[in-house]
Order: C-alpha cells, then sequence, then structure tokens
C-alpha cells in the first residue's frame, strides 16, 4: 500500500476538482448512498490524549481517518493522523495520505464552496479570524480560486500574522485589519477559541463562515449573528453535537439548513447567512477519490 507524504498528498488534492468531488459527496451523503457515522473519539489511558476515528463507506471506496491530539505534545506535532483509503467491493487496502494535510485542505475546500453557493453578490474584501495552519490553508485556496481578493488579517499574533501577509499568496492582496468595524463581503473564522472573536450585526452583505469552535465549548461567533442569521451547515448529523456557535446561542435546530439544500440554489439574498463547517469522514471519502484519480494519472504517465 502506498503511504503519500504532506506534500505528496497536497499535490494530490488540488482545490478546485476538491470542490467537485466534495460536491458529490454531499449530495451523496444526504441520499444515503455515502454512509457515515458519527465520528469515535476516545480518551487515551492517561487522559492526556484524544484518539478519533472516522469512516465513511461508499460503492466505490470506503475511507478512514484515525487522528492523535495530543496537546502536551512539545518534539511531535499536537496533531497526528492518517487518512487510508480501501476499495469499495473487496476491502483491498488501496493507499493512505497524510491525515493532517488532507483534513486543511478537505476543510478549506469546504468552506470555499459555501463561499460559493452562499456568497453575497460582490466578493472583493474577506475578513480571516486567526493565524494558524487552518488559515495558511485557507489562504492558499483563495490565491488558487479568487486571483485578486483582498484579504484582511486579525489574530493575536503579530509574527504569524506578518507571515501570512507576506506569504507565497501572490494573488492575493494581504494586509493586517485596520478598522474592525469594517463590512466584509465575507468573514472566514479559524480558531479554536472559547471567547466569541467576531460580534458584529448580522447583515445580508457579510456571509460569516465558521470553521473554528468544533467543539460545544467553544465559540467565535456572536449570538446576535447566529439567531438573526439563516443558518446552514455542512454535516447536519454532527453539527448539533459539535457546533459550539450554535449551541452556545441557543439557535432552533429546526431552524438550521444543510449545504446540500443550496448546492443548486441559493437563499433569498437579503437574509443574513451563517455557515457552520464542522467536518465528517464523508467529505474526506471525496479527497480519497480526487487523490485515486490523481495516482491513477500518475501511473500512466
Amino acid at each position: 500500500m502506498r503511504i503519500l507524504s504532506a506534500d505528496e498528498t497536497r499535490q494530490a488534492l488540488p482545490f478546485q476538482p476538491l470542490i467537485t468531488a466534495l460536491r458529490a459527496a454531499i449530495t451523496e451523503y444526504r441520499d444515503g448512498t455515502i454512509i457515515c457515522p458519527e465520528r469515535l473519539v476516545v480518551p487515551t489511558a492517561d487522559q492526556r490524549g484524544t484518539v478519533l476515528s472516522m469512516v465513511a463507506c461508499s460503492p466505490d471506496l470506503i475511507a478512514h481517518k484515525l487522528l492523535t491530539i495530543f496537546p502536551e505534545n512539545t518534539d511531535l506535532p499536537t496533531l497526528q493522523g492518517q487518512v487510508t483509503c480501501l476499495d469499495g467491493a473487496d476491502g483491498r487496502f488501496l493507499f493512505a495520505m497524510d491525515g493532517i494535510t488532507a483534513t486543511e485542505r478537505r476543510t478549506a475546500a469546504v468552506s470555499l464552496l459555501g463561499l460559493s453557493c452562499l456568497r453575497p453578490a460582490n466578493l472583493h474584501h474577506v475578513l480571516l479570524i486567526g493565524t494558524g495552519a487552518q488559515a495558511a490553508v485557507h489562504l492558499e485556496a483563495l490565491n488558487e480560486l479568487y486571483p485578486g481578493l483582498s484579504v484582511s488579517i486579525r489574530g493575536r499574533n503579530k509574527k504569524r500574522i506578518g507571515f501570512l501577509v507576506e506569504g507565497p499568496y501572490p494573488a492575493l492582496r494581504i494586509e493586517v485589519e485596520q478598522d474592525t468595524a469594517y463590512q466584509y463581503d465575507a468573514v472566514i473564522t479559524v480558531t479554536s477559541s472559547r471567547n466569541i472573536l467576531f460580534d458584529a450585526s448580522a447583515s445580508s452583505k457579510t456571509l460569516v463562515i465558521g470553521v473554528g469552535a468544533y467543539r460545544p465549548d467553544m465559540i467565535e461567533i456572536g449570538p446576535e449573528i447566529v439567531l438573526k442569521s439563516l443558518c446552514v451547515v455542512d454535516d447536519p448529523i454532527g453539527a448539533p453535537h459539535e457546533a459550539g456557535d450554535i449551541l452556545q446561542a441557543g439557535k432552533n435546530w429546526s431552524e438550521v439548513r444543510s449545504l446540500a439544500d443550496f448546492l443548486q440554489n441559493r437563499p433569498p439574498e437579503v437574509q443574513p447567512i451563517f455557515f457552520k463547517s464542522v467536518g465528517c469522514a464523508a467529505w474526506d471519502l471525496a479527497a480519497c477519490r480526487l487523490a485515486s484519480k490523481s495516482l491513477l494519472q500518475g501511473q500512466k504517465h
């Protein structure tokens, strides 16, 4: 079985084809063609780490992601993982991808799919809140798909902000946020914050995308935005257990819609929208499909 390095995984998952693969997977997941149970989360024996196991099955492929989270690691990364791709017909182990790289890229691709399906009529200026790995990969995705876009960065780590501003994103106009009251066309939050980071008034002119706050005790977006917006989630099964912003706001889940509902038809432009991404193994399966095609093409050459 071939094991792809982080760089090989990145090369196998270009954003535009990945978004196309995700569109198909989101529809199949909604229709039940892809079977994707809730992720299994198990604490380690000493309670210092966490193990996550995520599985998705379709007629063509099976995807399994195994992740470990050890916050106290110093010489090793906090997050480590692997996505294994198997044949859906006979269970053969086909290949494995770097789990962190695959997760980062499919997460950014889901954000940009949401941006495509839900965005305001005009998209010129985006606020990115956060300076970690997800901020960098979101900038990479925006650089590939939205050349000429202006992006302001908000974060606590000035060194990381400088790194992102000067980073390898030549198609973007990136700057440190200057005016916190400025109304952006879209706001993307990519942190693990337990405190509200964006709390402006809900506006139909600003699409808000929450990528972090993946646990009930985490929050990035203020409750006024959540309660006064049409809330859309990527995974309607996992979100009620994981979407901290929506849970803490006390939003009625009967009012929350799935991104699958808007793949073909945009929501009304007069309504503020909050798109919450929590992720699921079905999105890893979409990445496996694309990587499988990339590997086959590489073998032909």
